[in-house]
């Protein structure tokens, strides 16, 4: 069983990634998955509804990536084909 610590998910905040082709950036973590959140760099919004369900404004696309997989014995696929950035 592999083991991640808070701390060292935290230290991926800020993180830049090519994630399925597009150009990402580590915004959060979760600890109860654990999985980390990506915001989308580019240009690539989507319409974010209000309480109400009307759309309201443009935010950016987000994707959350688990870092291990269900049986938690190794990092996930998704996770392992993250490929970081330097810019």
């Amino acid at each position: 069983m592999i083991h991640i610590t808070t701390e060292q998910m935290r230290e991926m905040i800020g993180l830049k990634v090519r994630y399925h082709a597009c150009f990402c950036q580590v915004i959060e973590i979760l600890e109860d998955g654990p999985c980390i959140v990506l915001k989308d760099l580019e240009a690539q919004t989507s319409i974010q509804a209000d309480q109400h369900g009307e759309a309201r404004r443009r935010v950016p696309i987000t994707y959350t990536v688990m870092i291990l997989s269900d049986d938690r014995t190794e990092f996930s696929a998704d996770f392992l084909a993250l490929e970081p950035l330097s810019y």
